[in-house]
C-alpha cells in the first residue's frame, strides 16, 4: 500500500475523476435512463396484468355463480315438469281405467239383456212347442178309442219319445 501511495499522481486522479463522471453522465443519458424506463413500463404491464388477470378471476367467479344459479333453476323446472308428466300419466290411466270399467259394465249388462231376451224368447218357444205337442197327443188319444189306460200311457210315451225340440 505504501507503494501506490509514493506513485499517487494528482493529474492522473483528476483526469480519471473526469473520466468517471463523464462516464456515469453518459450512462445515465443513454443507458440508465432507457434502462430505468424499461424497467418501468414492464413494471407497469405486469401490474395492468395483474389487475387484468384479477378481473377476469373475479368475471369467472360471476359467470360460475350464474351458471350454478342456472343450473339449480333447470334441474327445478325439470323435476316440476317431471312431476306434472307423472301426475298428467296417472290421471290418464286412471281416466283410461274407468273408461274401461264402464264400457265393461255396459257390455255385460247388454249381454245380461240380451241373455234374457233369449232366455225369455226360448221359454215362449219350448212353451208353444209343448202346447203344440199337447194338443197333438190330445187329438190322438181322442181320436184313438183306446179301451186301456195303459194303452193310452203307452202312446204317449211313444209320441213323446218320437217329438225332438228345436
Amino acid at each position: 500500500m505504501e507503494k501506490l501511495i509514493e506513485q499517487f499522481s494528482l493529474g492522473l486522479f483528476f483526469w480519471q475523476s473526469v473520466l468517471f463522471v463523464a462516464l456515469v453522465l453518459l450512462l445515465k443519458k443513454f443507458a440508465w435512463k432507457p434502462i430505468l424506463e424499461a424497467v418501468n413500463e414492464r413494471e407497469e404491464g405486469i401490474k395492468n396484468a395483474l389487475e387484468s388477470a384479477e378481473e377476469a378471476k373475479k368475471e369467472m367467479q360471476s359467470l360460475n355463480a350464474d351458471n350454478e344459479r342456472i343450473l339449480k333453476e333447470a334441474r327445478a323446472e325439470r323435476d316440476t315438469l317431471l312431476k306434472e308428466a307423472r301426475e298428467l300419466k296417472d290421471k290418464i290411466i286412471a281416466d283410461a281405467k274407468e273408461d274401461a270399467q264402464e264400457q265393461a259394465t255396459g257390455i255385460i249388462d247388454a249381454a245380461k239383456a240380451a241373455i234374457e231376451v233369449e232366455k225369455q224368447a226360448a221359454i215362449a218357444d219350448l212353451k208353444t212347442q209343448v202346447a203344440h205337442l199337447s194338443i197333438d197327443i190330445a187329438e190322438k188319444v181322442v181320436k184313438q178309442e183306446l179301451s186301456a189306460k195303459k194303452d193310452q200311457l203307452e202312446l204317449v210315451d211313444k209320441m213323446l219319445g218320437d217329438v225332438t225340440l228345436n
